[in-house]
């Protein structure tokens, strides 16, 4: 299978170097036909290399939860999800008996595997089959398939979703056969990533139940002169609590369409939300509020972006005007590196001041391991020294945060991740993370987790020209042997004195740090 892959690129090399400029016309459409169809023929076989992968247990021999995370990291496929959907639909699973079964669609794949049909007609094809009622005769749903299969041979993708609504109105002309199993099965609502605007997009389809509450939620808070930011005297809130004459007046200058009424009244829903308490006191031991990371100086010059404890990038004029009301926690570093303050504790869950200090330090926006993504928000405190069963403790500088799949995947075995504080270098205080040899050899060089710190990097980029420092620098210190250490033993007395002496210390510096953390955070 390799050399007939590394034929395959020798091929592809070969049809690159070739030059077409003399080519007849009836050879070039002919040419961009056939490469079209081995694009689509190679996305099938991709599946079958994917699957391959997933039914020896490559992803979590090489340190990943799942086969989707191998392909997202490792392979840098940016649209691993849609290709695991599409995998699931097209695909051949192994059963208990390690027999492969027929694909879902089968009828699809098999025009896929011709080169008939892209993984665009795929998504619309799998798009109107997901409408079908859960109700409706197996063969129907089949024939329904077969069709819709046929569709993606000549149409284009828009014109397959024409087709499939007329193909639905067919099978379920007066919404009879569409249950309440069918209506659970499509609920979603999915919130896109943020875009060079920093808006986000949303998309999903709510059950009748949650869009009768959401009419009725809109009907009073996105009225006319309701909830409008850009007027400061119209009424706030719901319109229950309005002065009619006033709220005539704000409708009077109300130029807002329908849909940013809508938004304004959800941003104020959202805001009765948070200051009413209802989330409760703690999520994951940090406050359920709106937690903010700012630089001190974008806050001076009142641009850049602050980042929130849930991964959301906020622009500074939002940050100030959600500040007029905030109350704040001050977290205070030594020597004005990544290194905080001790805290201190002997408890084995981390406090909420040692979360809040992990989300303020640098790279702290969420899980330390290395290309994860996930926020503050859902993080956990991982004894990264020294486990906590093997007599790890709870201090500020001896734990880094991650999210729970990756702190489940930290132990000493092959294929799982060994993790430590770096002691030195720029990334000093950090955790470095380090993939456990399948063979048994001892785990490689730290790695850093840089996603939550882009905007950092970049800087640095620029002061420094290099994106990152000496590799060796990150290194941990190695740990002194006992036999290169010879210590004189110390008297009871006065070992015992010395111990008082410490324990005052660090109770003295746990107050004094959190002293420094002002109030509250909204």
């Amino acid at each position: 299978m390799q050399q007939l892959y590394a034929q395959l690129h020798d091929l592809l090399d070969r049809i690159d170097a070739v030059d077409t400029t003399r080519a007849p016309q009836d050879a070039i459409l002919d040419v961009a036909e056939q490469h079209e169809r081995a694009y689509r023929r190679m996305s099938l076989m991709g599946h079958r290399r994917m699957m391959d992968c997933n039914d020896r247990g490559v992803a979590g021999q090489l340190g990943y939860r799942h086969i989707g995370e191998m392909m997202a990291h490792h392979l840098r496929i940016p649209d691993h999800r849609r290709r695991m959907n599409h995998m699931r639909a097209l695909a051949q699973f192994r059963s208990l008996q390690g027999e492969l079964t027929p694909p879902r669609y089968a009828a699809l794949a098999a025009v896929v595997a011709e080169g008939a049909a892209a993984p665009a007609h795929v998504d619309a094809v799998l798009k109107v089959l997901k409408k079908i009622p859960r109700s409706v005769p197996l063969d129907v749903a089949e024939k329904a398939e077969t069709m819709m299969a046929e569709f993606a041979r000549t149409l284009t993708p828009k014109q397959i979703l024409t087709a499939g609504a007329g193909l639905l109105g067919r099978i379920d002309p007066d919404g009879t056969l569409a249950d309440e199993r069918d209506r659970a099965r499509r609920r979603s609502v999915l919130i896109g990533d943020q875009d060079d605007q920093s808006m986000s997009e949303i998309e999903g389809a709510l059950t009748p139940k949650a869009r009768a509450m959401l009419d009725v939620i809109l009907a009073k808070m996105a009225a006319p002169g309701m909830n409008n930011p850009d007027d400061s005297d119209s009424p706030r809130g719901a319109t229950l609590d309005a002065d009619i004459d006033k709220l005539k007046e704000a409708a009077g200058r109300d130029h807002r369409s329908t849909g940013q009424r809508n938004h304004d009244a959800l941003e104020a829903l959202f805001q009765l939300v948070l200051d009413g308490g209802v989330l409760g006191k703690s999520h994951r031991g940090l406050p359920p509020h709106i937690i903010v990371k700012v630089n001190e100086a974008d806050l001076r010059d009142r641009a850049g972006f602050g980042h929130t404890a849930t991964g959301t990038q906020l622009p500074m004029a939002d940050i100030i005007e959600m500040a007029a009301e905030a109350q704040f926690h001050l977290a205070v570093f030594k020597d004005h590196t990544a290194e905080p303050l001790y805290l201190g504790t002997a408890k084995r869950f981390a406090s909420r001041a040692q979360r809040l200090m992990h989300f303020a330090q640098d790279g702290g926006g969420g899980c330390s391991k290395p290309g994860c993504s996930n926020p503050s928000a859902i993080i956990e405190i991982h004894h990264a020294d020294k486990d906590w069963a093997d007599g790890g403790t709870t201090d500020i500088d001896k734990t880094a945060p991650a999210c729970p799949p990756h702190n489940r995947m930290v132990g000493p075995k092959p294929g799982q991740w060994t993790t430590r504080i770096i002691r030195k270098g720029r990334d000093a205080g950090r955790a470095g993370w380090s993939l456990n040899p399948l063979d048994g050899s001892p785990p490689g060089p730290p790695q850093v987790n840089r996603v939550h710190e882009v905007g950092e990097l970049f800087e640095h980029y620029l002061r420094t020209g290099t994106i990152s420092e000496d590799p060796q620098a990150a290194e941990p210190e190695p740990p002194v042997a006992a036999a290169a250490v010879q210590r004189q033993p110390i008297p009871p007395a006065r070992a015992a004195a010395r111990a008082r002496r410490r324990k005052r210390k660090r109770r003295r510096t746990s107050h004094q740090a959190r002293r420094r953390l002002l109030a509250r955070v909204r």
